[in-house]
């Protein structure tokens, strides 16, 4: 389960995704997301995964790689559909012992899990494509302006470049501690859930040691080599537009214009076919 997380990985290509500046990759991200929550109908959500599929086609990231990313949620996408299918009120469709299942809920349900689905998968192609470095160049030049008003802008995208790339060597961390503790004859998965909680005791403990010295490690090298933030640092490979990444962004708008123009045709369509 572990190594099925994907998240702050990097899965080395060539393909114009990954030679896109990652400004592009993160702004293309975050509008990518907020379509989710914006598109309405089942239309607009067809045209945001034909997108999806094809940024995944061109990324030339195996999607069986991405997919593994969607394991780690499975549990919270479960509780997600099942309180959403049970719990919201409308028109029955049918009935689970004390429950109602609503066609309200259904519709919820659906909708729900592929947001979420989507929104993995597509955080996971930018965060597989783009280095740490990448993305700490980009975030911090995307935030440029905050600088004038006294924001902390490198720190800010340095912590957050750190903590990605901290994911997958404290996931393997954790896969050597729980390999060494089953050799102890430690037991992970039998008993309720109390006592399994009480088996990740021997697991949580030398991994937030071994977490909080990886940290010190990190800060003292930082410190030996007269770390002292952004101010007046230089870039080895400063970050500039290329006609690709404005091509990128028109696409990212022509998919954006065309998923709200879907969602509204499909909303007008009954009507339109009552008046022929």
């Amino acid at each position: 389960m572990l190594r099925d997380i994907t998240l702050g990985q990097y899965y080395q290509a060539d393909s114009i995704i990954h030679r896109l500046d990652p400004r592009v990759k993160l702004g293309s991200t975050i509008l990518f997301i907020i379509s989710l929550f914006v598109f309405d109908g089942a239309a607009a959500y067809a045209v945001a995964a034909v997108f999806l599929a094809i940024v995944i086609k061109l990324s030339k990231v195996p999607f069986r790689f991405m997919v593994k990313g969607m394991k780690a949620i499975a549990f919270l996408l479960l509780i997600t559909v099942v309180f959403n299918l049970f719990l919201t009120p409308g028109e029955p469709l049918a009935a689970v012992w004390r429950l109602t299942i609503t066609k309200e809920g259904l519709q919820l349900s659906v909708l729900l899990a592929i947001r979420l689905s989507f929104l993995i998968i597509g955080s996971s192609i930018m965060t597989l494509t783009t280095t740490p470095n990448q993305l700490t160049d980009g975030l911090e030049k995307m935030l440029g302006p905050l600088k004038k008003v006294k924001v902390p802008v490198h720190e800010i995208a340095m912590m957050m470049s750190i903590a990605l790339r901290f994911i997958p060597i404290l996931m393997e961390e954790t896969d050597k501690i729980m390999k060494a503790q089953l050799a102890r004859c430690a037991d992970f998965e039998s008993g309720n859930i109390i006592k399994k909680a009480k088996s990740l005791v021997p697991l949580l403990v030398p991994l937030f040691i071994s977490a909080f010295r990886r940290a010190n490690d990190l800060a003292m090298a930082m410190e030996a080599r007269c770390y002292r933030g952004g101010e007046h640092r230089t870039k080895m490979k400063p970050l500039h537009y290329a006609r690709k990444d404005f091509i990128a962004y028109a696409v990212v708008l022509c998919y954006l214009a065309i998923g709200v123009a879907a969602g509204h045709l499909q909303a007008i369509l009954p009507e339109i076919m009552k008046i022929a």
